[in-house]
């Protein structure tokens, strides 16, 4: 046996830590972040530097820093939101014309195609702000940014079933294992913060079916797994095992860590692995987040007209108080945020459950818009507000089906105009017609505002160059500043 294996069956990191009385919560508070691996080419142990990105230099001049995701889930439905369709009210109650649906993917209406009948907006639209865009009733607080929002109402994506379709609206495409729009953000920017996540997610739930959300949305697939998305429980501990076990104070954590560190820096010198030295990095950063969680979750100092304005006391898992705290993660220099609401799967009493999930999310979408404003920090953070598909305008007994041929999202700040309206679909609201924008259009132009050129950002796998965009995509140049 050579010494160094001696080495390590008596003095393994294993053994270190079950010795210890912190071992446990240090085991698990360095395990947050699941690392793996690293940068391609790190291995100096003894300093792991702060990723700075791949781009370097930006491909264009960048108008925004960080990104806010609030994901629809379940798949709003664009007829009750944000696509106002008169024409549609008309044919309320009559046969769907067959025009619109020959030939055409339908997911649980597919047998249906001979009974299939027009189900109205089940809410009214008005004209909102000075612009006069024509947003539903049921959103009045997005009413109120009218003016800020730019709505897309010709979207479409490729894949009709919930996971898959997130799959594509997260990664660019339908394969599973492929990264994350905020994993490609941070592998090709790096972080701004030196104590969080760069990459940030939450959840709340209400209002509809709940469809459920596979971590692998935030992961990072074959990049690097420092990249991957971190959740954050938006009830109680945001992060378990964040906190110093009984008895043990920040002082004692640290020499833990760093003892660890030194077994770390030992056996990468020995092995010259790469997933030690993310190792390393990582129990750096956790111990940095054992001051920086408590400190982002103490919202005592917040004043109370803008708590008011999210209405929410914070705390409560709801998704205004995901804004309140996605803001403040924007603050503290978070790359890419990602909110989900669990609850627009609406196949039946849409006209019901529709308004008690916009109800849920429109005074935190609207509040946070309004607060990055008024604190001059919209201009440089991307809004981006919308689910993985629409509904279909054929009725599905009292609620509408998924639907992939056209759904709506707005974005807001980052560069892009706000007041305006863009595409359209036509006038049942079945498929777009007028400047369609695909998911991977998205993907490019969220990019743009970056300084990324999509089609410049790859990384090689397994003999090819990938992209966030694969081999798609074009930025949406008409709704940019």
């Amino acid at each position: 046996m050579s010494p160094w294996e001696s080495y390590q069956m008596q003095h393994s990191r294993r053994t270190f830590l079950g010795r210890t009385s912190a071992g446990m919560g240090t085991l698990a508070l360095g395990a947050l972040l699941q690392p793996s691996l690293f940068a391609a080419g790190a291995s100096d142990a003894d300093s792991v530097p702060q990723w700075n990105g791949v781009v370097q230099p930006l491909h264009f001049p960048p108008k925004c820093k960080r990104v806010i995701h609030l994901c629809m889930a379940g798949g709003a439905s664009h007829l009750e939101t944000l696509d106002y369709k008169p024409k549609l009210a008309e044919l309320d109650g009559q046969p769907m014309p067959k025009s619109f649906t020959d030939g055409q993917q339908i997911a649980q209406l597919q047998g249906q195609r001979d009974k299939l009948k027009c189900l109205g907006p089940t809410h009214a639209f008005q004209k909102f702000g000075e612009s006069g865009q024509q947003i539903s009733s049921i959103l009045p607080h997005i009413g109120s940014i009218a003016d800020d929002i730019c709505i897309i109402n010709s979207m479409q994506t490729d894949q009709i079933n919930h996971d898959p379709a997130h799959t594509l609206m997260n990664t660019g495409t339908s394969i599973p294992g492929r990264p994350s729009m905020g994993s490609w953000l941070l592998y090709g920017l790096g972080s701004d913060s030196q104590d969080l996540p760069g990459y940030v997610v939450m959840t709340s739930v209400g209002g509809g079916q709940s469809q459920p959300i596979a971590s692998r949305q935030w992961h990072s697939g074959f990049l690097p797994s420092q990249f991957q998305g971190v959740e954050f429980r938006s009830k109680g501990d945001p992060v378990l095992y964040v906190n110093s076990p009984g008895g043990v104070a920040l002082k004692q954590q640290r020499e833990v860590i760093d003892a660890v560190q030194q077994l770390n820096r030992l056996g990468n010198e020995k092995f010259h692995d790469p997933e030690i030295a993310t190792r390393i990095s990582q129990y750096e950063l956790a111990f940095k987040m054992q001051t920086s969680v408590p400190d982002l979750m103490n919202i005592a100092g917040e004043p109370k007209h803008i708590l008011e304005m999210y209405g929410t006391e914070g705390g409560d898992g709801s998704f205004a108080s995901n804004c309140l705290l996605a803001r403040r993660l924007a603050e503290r220099g978070v790359r890419f945020i990602q909110l989900y609401h669990r609850g627009w799967d609406h196949h039946g009493d849409i006209k019901n459950g529709a308004a008690v999930t916009a109800k849920l999310v429109d005074q935190g979408s609207a509040a946070l818009v309004k607060d990055l404003k008024q604190r001059g920090m919209l201009d440089d953070t991307l809004i981006i507000w919308g689910g993985e598909f629409g509904r279909t305008p054929m009725a599905q007994g009292t609620g509408r089906d998924h639907h992939i041929k056209a759904f709506s999202t707005w974005l807001a700040g980052g560069g892009i105009q706000g007041g305006i309206t863009y595409g359209a679909s036509d006038e049942l609201g079945y498929a777009a017609v007028d400047k369609i924008t695909h998911v991977n259009d998205l993907h490019a132009t969220m990019l743009a505002q970056f300084g990324i050129d999509h089609e410049k950002l790859t990384y090689r796998f397994q003999g090819r160059d990938f992209r966030l965009t694969d081999v798609h995509g074009h930025v949406v140049q008409d709704i940019l500043v």
